[in-house]
């Protein structure tokens, strides 16, 4: 099995549309494909899913240990022909938690996707820059994106080739090969009518596929494979929301609990009139703000929530669901399901970071005192705040990058809603 992680110099390279044609074009060759994102994206991994009609795993190296990183590589590649691997944010961003630090720990080989847009010889300055910084890193070449013409390419190419880098190729400006973004990164994929077949063309037209094929090295298996995070045990019907309005969720966490006995099934908030039975109820993240009139017009819904007295656990968007109303981003307040006895609104500034978290109390996925890991990333907040209510409080949250402590989530018997979103493999309880 062969790998390659297509990394970037910075965020906005054009790395999700060139892992996507390639995993297209490898598909088109008979070879079976996987595709992985570093880091805690959501939002990538669906077009990562429909380009290579594959599941997207994300390996996370703060929400998981390095074993654990390998585990879940080895476990889902095997049988495979070749695994893609997208970058998050610039090769090095991160540190100890970056792109570079998974291509270490896997021995993947890297190229690095440089967006040439008003950029000449400076492009292979760029990128014999990052190839000296961490020589542990194996960048055996370069994608450019973005370039104007065949004479922009040439220049590039040249000096590329006077810094002894490997060249594989350059996509042109093209705005249909664009995808466009939001405020949490791209527009999710469900909402992007995006042609796969003329990206896989045109990475076919002008990549070096035979090369990129013939530069990524096989992947040794580790010797142990480890015991998933036991969070849920027993046959239960889990009831997952999914839809245009909450998608944020990583597929080893259903898998881990179908694996420990539960059934999963899924309905939508926005489309459905009622909750359908089960046991416990999961509204993971995604964008209720975009569409909190919708939710807010279908009553029957809102009112089967309002009603249930199972067991529901909800991040971040959910959270915002559970909350009495939600103000979008032009001020309007819509009225939300009232589980929680918060308001939601939205802000310009985000919220975004690795967290642990200390448990408070007692709640659905941990006792009280653990330590799990996750992170936020949010343009919202609600009020009051989380410790206002000190008795319902869910956690008390240390911020990774800078140690900061604050207070988060509400937690009852039933209910644990929280911004923090964590991965059930990996919850390092």
């Amino acid at each position: 099995m062969k790998a390659v992680i297509i990394a970037g110099a910075s965020s906005s390279s054009g790395k999700t549309s060139i892992s996507c044609g390639l995993l297209r074009a490898f598909q088109r060759r008979g070879l079976k494909v996987c595709a992985y994102k570093t880091g805690p994206d959501y939002i990538d991994t669906e077009y990562l899913r429909r380009a290579g009609k594959c599941e997207a795993y994300n390996l996370d190296a703060w929400l998981m240990n390095e074993n654990s990183v390998r585990e879940l590589f080895i476990k889902t590649s095997l049988g495979k022909d070749i695994a893609v691997i997208e970058g998050a944010m610039g090769l090095y961003d991160g540190g100890e938690y970056s792109t570079a630090s998974i291509a270490k720990l896997l021995n993947v080989p890297v190229i690095l996707v440089i967006n040439a847009k008003s950029l000449g010889e400076s492009a292979a300055a760029t990128a014999l820059g990052f190839k000296k910084f961490d020589e542990k890193v194996n960048i055996a070449g370069v994608i450019l994106n973005c370039v104007g013409s065949e004479t922009h390419v040439k220049i590039i190419s040249d000096a590329l080739a006077n810094a002894n880098i490997k060249f594989f190729g350059a996509l042109k400006r093209d705005k249909n090969l664009a995808i466009p973004e939001r405020h949490l990164g791209l527009l999710p994929a469900f909402e992007n009518k995006f042609d796969f077949e003329k990206l896989a063309s045109e990475a076919e037209k002008n990549l070096n596929i035979q090369e990129i094929l013939k530069i990524s090295e096989k992947i040794k298996m580790p010797s142990e494979i480890s015991e998933p995070s036991r969070i849920i045990s027993g046959t239960l019907k889990i009831a997952v929301a999914k839809d245009a309005a909450f998608s944020f969720y990583y597929p080893e966490s259903f898998e881990t609990l179908r694996e420990h006995g539960a059934e999963i099934i899924f309905f939508s908030p926005l489309n459905d009139k009622i909750l359908p039975e089960a046991d416990v109820y999961i509204f993971g993240g995604g964008f209720p703000e975009i569409f909190a009139s919708e939710l807010s017009r279908n009553f029957s819904m809102i009112e089967s929530v309002r009603k249930c007295r199972k067991k529901i656990l909800a991040e971040c968007g959910g959270l915002m669901y559970l909350c009495k109303s939600l103000r979008n981003f032009d001020g309007e307040k819509f009225e939300m399901t009232g589980l929680v006895p918060f308001d939601s609104f939205m802000t310009e500034k985000p919220v975004i970071g690795y967290m642990e978290a200390r448990a408070l109390r007692e709640n659905l996925i941990c006792g009280k005192n653990f330590l799990i890991r996750g992170h936020e990333f949010h343009y919202s907040r609600v009020e009051p705040e989380f410790s206002f209510y000190k008795d319902n409080c869910a956690f008390e949250l240390t911020r990774r990058s800078t140690g900061e402590k604050f207070f988060g989530g509400y937690a009852d018997e039933n209910i644990l809603a929280s911004y923090l979103h964590v991965n059930y493999r990996h919850l390092h309880l």
